[in-house]
């Protein structure tokens, strides 16, 4: 079974490429254009395209591509014309680290503080705590990012200057610091995504506590909060652990916006200032590693629910 979930893995993956490479392809203007400028004379903009091999197909520069992410070699960035050599690799190497920093720390905090919340309000339902809990993480879903992102930063830091407006974070920084630097980011991301975790745990946990088993240890006596932990909880892991994979996978791939709102040195501000420059190469790493991330992401969460319920191990 995950043999299989991971061979259609790297066939998504492929298509992914495929995708990425073409579409960022259709991207408008030209980079040779945009760095030598307007009075550029054509000799000189065919032969810097000539440099960056933007004049071979598009077939062969795909394949050049592809054999170069199969041996690890992202390629070399745009900007390595006037004989300063700059690899994909180290361009975004430190802002990668920096993005799986964030969403480690913010995964370590709203991961278990969302399947307690969302357990707490499974256990309480109809009381005035789950409707209070329900109406605040659908708020919270409600709200964009960025908005949240301004208003947490003009509250904290603006009114209060209780913590910093920009995350700007430099690797010679100690931890300590680091995650005092980070604080709104990690604030911001931690309400948009216990929200949705919240509110699935809480469903799948119903769901399961609606099952006839349930009601047969209700018969026999057991106590709401031992039918909870010891029969319901373990059936509901399945779904809430791809709730968990997919805000797992948001924290990289769709980190972006809040990102640029803090100024946080991570990838994907990286490929916001790819796509001003036309640094092609460095859109289709960062892109690429958005998918990857997804696609790995989702099948440890497949791992986990075949681990947790081994019926699936079996097909029907």
């Amino acid at each position: 079974m995950l043999a299989v979930r991971l061979c259609f893995g790297l066939a998504t993956l492929f298509l992914v490429s495929l995708i990425i490479f073409f579409s960022v392809g259709l991207l408008p203007g030209d980079y040779a254009s945009e760095i030598l400028g307007q009075g550029a004379t054509p000799e000189a903009v065919m032969r810097f395209r000539h440099e960056l091999g933007l004049d071979q197909s598009a077939i062969h520069r795909y394949l050049v591509w592809l054999n170069g992410i199969v041996h690890g070699d992202l390629g070399r960035s745009y900007a390595s014309h006037d004989g300063n050599v700059r690899m994909v690799a180290d361009v975004i190497g430190t802002r990668l680290q920096n993005s799986f920093f964030l969403a480690g720390v913010t995964a370590l905090i709203g991961v278990p503080l969302s399947v307690a919340l969302g357990i707490t309000a499974a256990r309480f339902q109809g009381g005035w705590l789950d409707r209070g809990m329900t109406s605040a993480a659908l708020a919270a879903v409600s709200c964009p990012e960025f908005f949240m992102a301004y208003l947490l930063m003009l509250v904290l830091s603006v009114n209060y200057h209780l913590f910093y407006s920009l995350a700007m974070i430099e690797p010679q920084m100690g931890l300590g610091t680091k995650l005092m630097r980070i604080v709104l980011p990690v604030l911001t991301l931690i309400l948009i995504i216990s929200a949705h975790m919240m509110r699935m745990t809480r469903a799948a946990v119903l769901d399961v506590m609606a099952h006839p088993y349930v009601e047969m240890a209700r018969c026999k006596g057991l106590s709401n909060t031992r039918i909870l932990l010891r029969h319901a909880l373990p059936n509901a892991w399945a779904p809430i652990v791809n709730v968990i994979a997919f805000n797992l996978s948001y924290l990289v791939v769709g980190v972006v916006v809040v990102e640029v709102a803090f100024a946080y040195p991570g990838i994907g501000q990286t490929m916001i200032d790819a796509v001003r420059t036309r640094d092609v190469p460095v859109i289709q790493a960062c892109a690429l590693i958005f998918a990857a991330t997804y696609i790995v992401v989702n099948l440890v969460a497949d791992a986990v629910s075949i681990a947790t319920n081994p019926r699936l191990m079996h097909s029907r």
